[in-house]
């Protein structure tokens, strides 16, 4: 089965509605932002196990980190190993950000 790993910015605008928004930035990260995604819930990435199984089933999920790079990957690969619909957005917040997309203060 071929599932896509990410959503571009510009697309997640358009049906933001129906996703489940989780932040995955690392703790560090997390603490030197003062922005986040309207609705999107952090969970730490080195603790995934803790809370991977808590996850809606039957929705898409979209995720971030900072740029969309090794946290995200690693994330969606144990989401999707778990058969959920897991995405990140491409570039991470930082590319959310660059195409547009509103973001709030954490």
């Amino acid at each position: 089965m071929n599932v896509d790993r990410t959503i571009k910015p510009e697309n997640l605008k358009a049906a933001l509605a129906d996703k489940h928004l989780i932040d995955v930035r690392r703790k560090a990260d997390l603490e030197a932002s003062s922005e986040t995604l309207r609705g999107a819930v952090w969970h730490d990435p080195e603790k995934l196990s803790a809370w991977a199984d808590t996850l809606p089933r039957d929705q898409d999920i979209v995720l971030y980190c900072v740029r969309g790079g090794s946290v995200s990957n690693s994330v969606v690969d144990a989401l999707q190993a778990r058969g959920l619909k897991a995405r990140f957005i491409e570039g991470g917040i930082e590319g959310w950000k660059a195409a547009g997309g509103e973001v709030a203060a954490r």
